[in-house]
């Protein structure tokens, strides 16, 4: 097995704040994108102290764990210190985010046309025109019982490379963790205004698995809106409450942590830049979700293409080879794979995947493996 060089590998930090004080407030209009009237809100904002990233960033993905229940909802922005002609200015603030529990007080959507000669928002990631320095980060809190127990962002500046050099595997047996299996092919057809389930589905099914690894998620009082033959219903709640309808998906990152986040879990979005950074994970018992691209021969025993799909992986081979429950199986019995280490490798951490992206969902009394800088 070859070693990545240093050059090879991305460049990642992610800081996290565990105590956000609002010291602003005020009453705001709002406006739903997706229909009603103008409505006032009062609000309290926190905006976190400019935090230096210590390289040339290119992109910027905020997350966080928060409670947003009916009569609030959490708005996120962002801004970022660049140099043009020379000169060092601030951008103006981007929205990442517009985030609610449910759907009853406004449509949780990201905002699209943002762009300018910074940058622009592609859904859940500021992706800057050129590379970014530092960046602040603001969080506005609409009614009376929204709060915010973690947020965070991850900067990062992945290499272009067409094909990665795969990891060493750590020493040690095998590892395999106990988590549930949930097939999003199941679920076809189901609620076509969350994105009807089927191909649609992967986010949503791979939070539930993780979710009830944990042992957490809706209680039955939360599902009566979901058909009693559903195989799993847990699935379709986190499709509705994951649903990004400018996005008009279920794949928005922070959306998914946030939603883990309501009960009780901590989380965030990072890149890792390798499956050894994985196995670290998964032999501290946490599952982590990632995010990859392929054609069906580039990754053997998939069984299918695609253009953006997410999985679990639960475990290692002896040999290093990846444990991964893919929801893209056509049923709960057939979603454990075992996949080559060197394919899965590549298909996640390339140019044209998403560069290594993960979610790591854990209890706050887990701990996490030691980290150098990107969790």
């Amino acid at each position: 097995m070859v070693n990545p060089s240093p050059a090879d590998q991305s460049r990642v930090v992610l800081h996290r704040w565990t105590a956000v004080v609002p010291t602003e407030s005020g009453v705001t209009g709002y406006l739903d994108p997706f229909g009603g009237e103008t409505t006032a809100w009062p609000y309290t904002r926190w905006t976190s102290e400019e935090r230096e990233i210590g390289f040339p960033a290119t992109e910027l993905v905020p997350s966080w764990t928060a409670g947003a229940p009916k009569g609030s909802w959490i708005r996120v922005e962002l801004r970022a210190r660049t140099v043009t002609g020379g000169a060092t200015r601030w951008t103006k603030w981007y929205d990442m985010g517009r985030w609610a529990e449910g759907g009853g007080d406004i449509h949780r959507t990201s905002l699209p046309g943002q762009g300018d000669e910074d940058g622009d928002v592609a859904v859940d990631t500021f992706v800057a025109t050129r590379p970014v320095s530092a960046y602040r980060l603001r969080v506005t809190l609409h009614g009376a019982e929204a709060v915010v127990r973690t947020v965070g962002v991850m900067a990062s500046a992945v290499p272009t490379r067409a094909t990665v050099p795969v990891s060493p595997a750590n020493d040690g047996p095998l590892v395999e963790l106990a988590v549930p299996p949930r097939s999003q092919k199941t679920h076809a057809g189901h609620h076509p205004e969350w994105g009807g389930g089927g191909d649609s589905w992967c986010s949503p099914a791979s939070m539930t698995m993780v979710l009830q690894y944990w042992g957490r998620g809706p209680a039955p009082g939360d599902l009566t809106f979901v058909d009693p033959a559903d195989p799993c219903p847990a699935v379709d709640h986190a499709a509705r409450d994951m649903y990004d309808h400018s996005y008009q998906g279920t794949g928005n990152w922070p959306f998914g942590v946030a939603y883990a986040g309501r009960y009780g879990l901590n989380g965030f979005v990072t890149r890792m830049r390798s499956l050894a950074e994985v196995e670290r994970f998964i032999r501290a018992g946490i599952p982590v979700i990632t995010s990859q691209s392929f054609k069906e021969h580039e990754l053997p025993g998939s069984g299918y293409s695609t253009r953006g799909h997410l999985m679990v992986v639960t475990g290692f081979t002896a040999s290093g080879d990846v444990i991964a429950n893919d929801p893209a199986a056509p049923s709960d019995e057939t979603v454990k794979r075992t996949y080559p280490r060197a394919a899965f490798e590549n298909v996640w951490l390339r140019t044209t995947s998403s560069g290594g992206i993960v979610h790591v969902i854990h209890p706050h009394d887990i701990p996490l493996p030691p980290s150098e800088g990107n969790w």
